[in-house]
């Protein structure tokens, strides 16, 4: 390995100019390119950037997404910084750019380490060392804690954890193992905000109703990521918590620093159970459910109503569901055995009814779906919307990435039509499908048009409970707007 030693690190992802629109590349996002600006926090390469100037180390965070940085002024920022080693976040769509971008960098600045992190080069680490010129590629989910362990490494002699790949001073391929999750998340740092310009992720955000906002993580995994198409069941092979009573620290600390009013939970899914108990426990004892809103994702039909209720009592003002498919073949594949598309319903009337905005995603496209299938769940989204319990949706199109469940199941079964990573954005289906891509487009068009419904405009009227929703409801209206006007 290489002994140059590491003194200014820069955390950054390079722009995106070749492209319209915005990218969500941060971790448990499902990759897509939004029509309208909306700047996901990236929070591991923020606790990453954290751990590094507490040791001393000057750290850079150069989103330049959040920024609208061209390729010129990033690269005059490069120049600026020399940075010792650059740290990219990837994730299957953007990798073949990031390899071109690292041989541009490498020819500029042949002795600065590039280092990956990501589901992507956690799926297909090899690939990534083979074709392009990085130098070491961190796998599995804790890579804020991988990064500053192959800083303290190549500065101060560390033994290597696993999870790393790197090159031998012969170019040979080398790794230390299977990576390891095995560290409490509760010695994890306070996020450095400002280091890592929280305020560029304040504002602009879907799911804000108050700002500024700002992001948090109570754990990493999930308990139900079978059926994940996205990042969590990639990086994540275990599950792991905060305390509460250190996550709703975290919330006061936010809130008296700086005067954060709602805060976006990015774990793949919230704790429940004794911990959630305790946690809306203690942010009631605080009063802060009285200061802050709390935004979360939540499983459909594992809480009953008595805990929607004692959540929207501690300060939480969205959920955001994922309804998997309207019909039960669908879930079934899905690997879904505990759970039926009647207690996914139910779960939803019953957060509602507990006075919690409920926000859903739905995906379409599954190569074993036909259109009827599609309209099954296309009834039961209706069914839903115009009937006030659901808020705000989105319908994109099913994309499983590498190293997924369901990503193997498709290959094994000869059903994925490209391996292509360019074609992972969700702008197309990447699986072999009975149904056009031009067809599947549609009846997405079909789900957006939803929100135009008078029922569904009446119901969201009705829902208005302080100017925060009236704002939050006129947003999302420009939202759906734009996504018209930008594809007609």
């Amino acid at each position: 390995m290489k002994k140059k030693q590491i003194r200014k690190v820069c955390i950054t992802y390079p722009p995106f100019e070749y492209n319209i629109g915005y990218p969500l590349i941060s971790l448990n996002k499902q990759f897509q390119w939004l029509k309208n600006p909306t700047y996901s926090y990236p929070i591991i390469p923020s606790y990453a950037a954290t751990f590094l100037k507490n040791n001393g180390i000057n750290v850079i965070f150069l989103d330049t997404i959040a920024r609208n940085m061209t390729t010129i002024e990033w690269f005059d920022n490069i120049d600026e910084i020399q940075p010792d080693l650059i740290f990219f976040e990837v994730k299957t769509p953007i990798i073949n750019y990031i390899w071109d971008t690292i041989d541009v960098i490498k020819e500029k600045y042949p002795n600065t380490y590039i280092v990956l992190a990501g589901d992507h080069v956690t799926a297909l680490p090899e690939e990534s060392m083979e074709k392009s010129k990085t130098d070491f590629i961190l796998t599995g989910g804790d890579y804020d804690m991988l990064l500053f362990n192959l800083v303290n490494h190549i500065n101060n002699g560390d033994k290597l954890n696993k999870g790393i790949y790197y090159r031998t001073s012969n170019g040979n391929i080398k790794n230390t193992g299977k990576f390891v999750l095995e560290e409490s998340l509760d010695r994890l740092p306070f996020i450095d905000r400002n280091l890592t310009n929280w305020k560029l992720y304040s504002k602009i955000n879907d799911h804000f109703k108050k700002t500024p906002g700002t992001f948090i993580m109570s754990g990493r995994g999930a308990i139900y990521n079978n059926y994940n198409s996205n990042s969590s069941n990639v990086l994540f092979n275990n599950i792991r918590l905060r305390n509460p009573i250190n996550v709703a620290d975290e919330i006061e600390y936010l809130n008296k620093r700086y005067g954060i009013k709602e805060v976006i939970d990015t774990t793949v899914y919230f704790p429940t159970g004794e911990w959630l108990s305790l946690f809306c426990e203690t942010m009631k004892e605080r009063k802060l459910n009285k200061k802050v809103y709390i935004d979360c994702y939540m499983y459909l039909g594992v809480l009953e109503y008595q805990d929607y209720k004692m959540m929207k009592k501690a300060g939480f003002k969205t959920i955001i569901f994922n309804l998997p498919s309207g019909n039960a073949k669908t879930i079934e594949k899905l690997g879904i055995t505990d759970n039926s598309v009647e207690n996914m319903i139910n779960s939803i009337k019953l957060a509602k009814k507990a006075g919690l905005f409920t926000d859903m995603m739905v995906k379409l496209g599954y190569p074993w779906e036909n259109e009827e299938d599609i309209i099954n769940t296309f009834e039961i989204v209706k069914y839903l919307m115009l009937n006030g319990y659901i808020n705000s949706m989105n319908a994109s199109i099913f994309v499983p990435y590498p190293g997924t469940k369901l990503f193997k199941y498709c290959d094994e079964n000869n059903l994925i039509d490209t391996k292509n990573w360019f074609d992972y954005d969700m702008r197309q289906s990447i699986m072999k499908n009975d149904i056009e891509d031009d067809k599947i487009f549609k009846y997405i068009e079909c789900f957006y048009n939803l929100s135009f419904n008078p029922l569904y405009v009446m119901q969201k009227i009705k829902s208005i409970r302080d100017i925060y929703d009236i704002k939050y409801h006129i947003k999302s209206f420009k939202n759906i707007l734009s996504y018209y006007l930008n594809n007609y």
